[in-house]
């Protein structure tokens, strides 16, 4: 079984930690190479794609996907943590209409600085955030850009409980993007409920739960197990794909670059930065490569392998 090698479109439940949902699938796939893109607070469910065995190189990769999540924002309160998990910092009245909240939506979206909140996993000083915050430390953070490519309202509960799904780039917090509505309706604003509905190309409909990848363990069900793995190759697919020889594709995998010229392609269907997806000599994809100028021109160097 420790021979696998996928990416599983996991669905965490609330409750379990980002980790705990790794350490459980290390034990059903027999192996500790295992991890995974975009933590999902305890308090959050939702798409969290596990990359196992050789799929791990693909880690950084994913994460820099975008991201849906249908976030339950009520108004009227701030927490510590910006969700209802933290110490009440102080209440007022959600005194806005419907229409108001509607109106205030638009301001939110695009390009834009984002503070990330003092609780998260950001690591200054190798330290994490949240570590600091619990021990009651407030440092200075950055500002990172991200941008807000959506925002509609599903639903609402009563006058301060609104459910909206966010269309957003890697690297938002929408803990903060709640206060930050919150602070602009001029009554303060925290998470009660957070599910992430896909992360690039997994969706919560194609989705697998622990449940079931712990009844296919207990049946030692190999098969089923490997059927719910999705190739890394799926998450290149926008990438044009190059076939090598068996020469090249030995070249490539001792991380030799390939001209361009020797492969008979044209520097306009790969320009300077294109990358593509590498196949050997049998059609077996095996790495990610980046086109790069080179003193005797231009070439493909693998930069992800599998």
């Amino acid at each position: 079984m420790n021979s696998m090698n996928g990416i599983i479109n996991l669905y965490k439940p609330s409750g379990y930690t980002s980790h705990d949902a790794v350490a459980r699938l290390k034990r059903f796939y027999g192996t500790r190479r295992v991890g995974h893109a975009g933590t999902l607070d305890p308090m959050a469910c939702g798409v969290l794609p596990v990359l196992i065995g050789s799929a791990c190189a693909a880690q950084d990769f994913l994460m820099n996907h975008d991201k849906v999540y249908r976030a339950g924002m009520r108004f009227g309160i701030t927490t510590d943590t910006g969700d209802i998990t933290g110490t009440v910092l102080a209440e007022k009245p959600a005194a806005f209409t419907r229409e108001e909240f509607l109106a205030a939506l638009p301001h939110f979206l695009g390009r834009q600085k984002q503070i990330p909140p003092m609780y998260s996993a950001i690591k200054i000083g190798g330290k994490k955030l949240y570590e600091l915050a619990r021990e009651g430390v407030t440092v200075e953070r950055t500002a990172r850009e991200i941008e807000i490519y959506d925002l509609s309202l599903v639903g609402q509960d009563n006058d301060r409980d609104y459910l909206v799904d966010v269309s957003c780039s890697k690297g938002t917090y929408i803990r903060t993007l709640c206060e930050d509505i919150g602070n602009y309706l001029g009554t303060g604003g925290t998470l009660y409920s957070l599910e992430r509905l896909s992360c690039g190309i997994f969706r919560k409909e194609n989705a697998v739960t622990i449940e079931e990848l712990q009844a296919l363990y207990e049946k030692n069900d190999t098969k089923a197990l490997e059927a719910c793995l999705v190739s890394p190759e799926k998450i290149f697919a926008d990438f044009p794909a190059v076939r090598l020889s068996e020469f090249f594709a030995r070249l490539c995998r001792n991380g030799c670059e390939l001209y361009l010229s020797k492969l008979r392609l044209s520097e306009a269907d790969f320009p300077e930065g294109a990358r593509v997806r590498l196949y050997d000599s049998e059609g077996v994809f095996f790495a990610v490569g980046t086109v790069t100028a080179y003193p005797n021109g231009m070439a493909i160097k693998a930069t992800v392998r599998f």
